[in-house]
């Protein structure tokens, strides 16, 4: 796996992509390729953490990808490092010139900045790519822009694969990300309902900072985090409006034709098929029978992929 590391912990000198990168989609790989093939320094993404909002305006902004998610992405495209610039108040009151002489060219040594074509920074987010090539170019320094990409529906964007996974349209979000959207959780001890019931569940703790899709019922994939086999799953992500509708939203997965014990590991979660809406049943008996309904479903869909 590739190092996780501040600024003052990376291998230097370093040829960067700055940016977000959040979900990794087309256009961000093209400007991270632009260093990953260069010989001027060490292949390296640099990105802000937490996110500049955050600290800024105190905005929650959720990620679709974490940074321990995102090393594993990175990897296989040839990055060796992923720096992570702590944000705060000082970093947001540098100017563009500061930015760029202390971080990106001082602690960082950057031979070589990849950039896309919208990316701002500095105080009051000042700089754009014209004032970084221009600083670069009297230090001999190679900035490399890369034009946003765009298809029928518009540019490639992080806000286009929230908005799928936010109307559930987990095919659009996989062909934006070019990968399918997954999330990862520990599993923690729950009420033993679902045992109860029949089908047993595993309940997951999932990081608060991780973008999960929308509330509702999925046919998906689980892989125990140490075993490469995946499993048919069926999961429920919200409350659980006919047990519980005050209770606060969950994430439940029951593995189809397993049972394994699973406490204490950890899962990560494929997503594939939005199957219905949560809805509040009379009874256990009809919310019993609607989970078998979901489970031939979710078995057929997860067959004929």
């Amino acid at each position: 796996m590739i190092p996780l590391c501040s600024p003052t912990q990376a291998l230097l000198p370093t040829a960067l992509a700055l940016g977000s990168f959040d979900g990794l989609h087309t256009g961000h790989r093209r400007v991270i390729e632009t260093v990953t093939g260069s010989s001027a320094g060490i292949p390296t993404v640099v990105s802000f953490w937490p996110h500049p909002r955050e600290v800024l305006y105190g905005e929650k902004r959720l990620r679709l990808d974490l940074p321990s998610e995102k090393t594993s992405l990175l990897e296989p495209i040839g990055v060796e490092q992923l720096v992570l610039i702590p944000f705060d108040k000082i970093l947001a009151s540098l100017t563009p010139e500061e930015f760029i002489h202390e971080m990106l060219l001082g602690t960082l040594k950057a031979k070589k900045i990849a950039i896309g074509a919208n990316f701002r920074f500095g105080r009051n987010r000042e700089g754009d790519a014209r004032q970084l090539k221009e600083i670069c170019s009297n230090l001999g320094i190679e900035v490399s822009v890369v034009p946003i990409i765009k298809d029928m529906n518009g540019r490639m964007s992080s806000s286009r694969i929230r908005s799928a996974l936010n109307e559930g349209n987990l095919t659009l979000a996989k062909r934006l990300m070019g990968r399918a959207y997954s999330f990862r959780g520990r599993v923690v001890k729950g009420r033993g309902l679902g045992k109860k019931l029949g089908w047993p569940t595993a309940n997951l703790e999932v990081d608060g900072r991780k973008f999960l899709p929308t509330l509702g019922v999925y046919a998906a994939w689980a892989w125990i985090s140490d075993k490469s086999q995946p499993f048919p799953a069926v999961m429920n992500l919200g409350p659980q409006p006919t047990i519980d509708p005050s209770s606060p939203s969950a994430v439940e997965v029951h593995m189809l034709d397993k049972e394994i014990d699973l406490t204490g590991k950890e899962l990560v979660i494929q997503p594939e098929h939005r199957l219905r809406d949560q809805k509040q049943f009379g009874d256990l008996d009809s919310l019993s029978n609607q989970i078998c309904n979901d489970a031939k479903l979710a078995r057929s869909l997860l067959e004929r992929d």
